[in-house]
């Protein structure tokens, strides 16, 4: 069975009378007739948060903006008509409508939107992710149904080609913001013919196949530094899209990546220690004091998320 990734935003709105907005899926779709929150995969190079706000206007016909990160998820489906096993990462987000009227998407993988009141969420057939983001019990879409034309856009194969074979990579992402009870922050330097060489990073990497964001997490934090973290809190998603990166083997890439930053303390802090096998991304790790982040080269990402700390 083959092994594919796909990175999707979708969203939580509800109106004045606390009914909740709800799409259907179309015959286009892989499980028609089953329901799911407005969202969809990201296209190559595109911010999560644009993402989603695009594909409330597509399938909904409805403008809408974003009042908050509730969760990032992932979660595995087989395809067994196809022989594929597909990781999804979602990112789910809170949304507020603030203009449009209901419309049908045409030609789309949805054929119905609808604001949906509190007592009819456990009566429909939900997609499985929806349901666990919404508290109910999974009913689950028929696996062994066939749709007549599957949607496959946003599918990443394993060697992290797109499936029409382009030199695009697609990669989630779990980082930390990681400190200890003194309030020290580890950090990783990243390695020689790797991107951002020579500058420190949050510690984190990309998440294994069938591996839930946090998990994968704390196992980048060990590997990196040989620290047993805990993760607290997801802070925000971003993403990065440099279409003239260059590869580790001096192949260029067009590389795409979409982050979850989460804190994550370290109770019983060491000296780090990189464990990762030779000739990974990581070449050091280092705790450092706050004032301390003022003298060295930061990643934009690291930067960004520890300004108010130094």
């Amino acid at each position: 069975m083959q092994k594919r990734r796909r990175i999707g935003a979708y969203g939580i709105a509800h109106d004045e009378q606390g009914r909740l907005l709800l799409v259907r899926s179309s015959a286009r779709s892989n499980f028609p007739g089953v329901w799911f929150l407005p969202g969809g995969g990201l296209e190559h190079g595109e911010d999560p948060a644009a993402a989603v706000v695009r594909e409330f206007r597509e399938e909904t016909g409805l403008t809408a903006r974003i009042t908050g990160l509730r969760e990032v998820t992932s979660d595995l489906v087989e395809f067994p008509w196809r022989g594929v096993l597909l990781h999804h990462d979602r990112i789910i987000y809170d949304m507020t409508v603030t203009g449009g009227e209901l419309t049908v998407e045409t030609d789309g993988t949805s054929d119905l939107p609808a604001w949906v009141e509190p007592a009819r969420l456990g009566s429909l057939d939900l997609i499985p992710f929806a349901a666990h983001t919404l508290g109910l019990a999974a009913t689950g879409p028929a696996s062994g149904q066939r749709p007549a034309s599957p949607d496959e856009a946003g599918e990443m194969g394993p060697d992290g080609r797109d499936l029409g074979g382009a030199r695009k990579v697609a990669r989630f992402g779990a980082y930390g913001v990681v400190t200890d009870p003194a309030g020290r922050v580890l950090l990783s330097l990243i390695a020689e013919n790797y991107p951002g060489a020579g500058k420190w990073h949050l510690p984190g990497g990309g998440t294994d196949f069938g591996e839930t964001p946090p998990i994968g997490l704390v196992r980048e934090v060990f590997e990196e530094s040989g620290q047993v973290g805990e993760v607290t809190e997801l802070i925000r998603v971003n993403s990065t899209h440099n279409p003239a990166a260059m590869g580790p083997e001096g192949e260029p890439y067009d590389w795409y990546v979409v982050r979850a930053v989460y804190r994550v303390v370290v109770p019983e802090p060491t000296v780090p220690s990189v464990t990762e096998a030779a000739g990974g991304s990581t070449a050091q790790a280092r705790w450092f004091t706050p004032d301390e982040l003022v003298d060295i080269p930061l990643t934009e990402s690291a930067h960004r998320e520890l300004r108010h700390i130094s």
